[in-house]
């Protein structure tokens, strides 16, 4: 699996992903939304911390700097 995900979009899903799992917890959110929502937080989680989206190769999607130091 290449990295196609940079800092910002893995920051923003980490983000999306506490704040969906804290509506849970605090019980703002409830029933099939809560679940689904939780199930959505997890790959958004998990896909951050492995720096690769599948939905992005179809589409031709990185988001990831090219390294260009000098």
């Amino acid at each position: 699996m290449k990295e196609n995900m940079g800092t910002l979009d893995k920051s923003i899903r980490i983000i999306v992903a506490l704040t969906v799992a804290a509506l849970y917890f605090l019980e703002f959110i409830n029933g099939t939304l809560a679940i689904v929502l939780m199930f959505l937080a997890v790959i958004f989680i998990a896909t951050s911390f492995m720096s690769f989206c599948p939905l992005y190769l179809p589409f031709g999607i990185n988001t990831k700097r090219k390294n260009t130091s000098i």
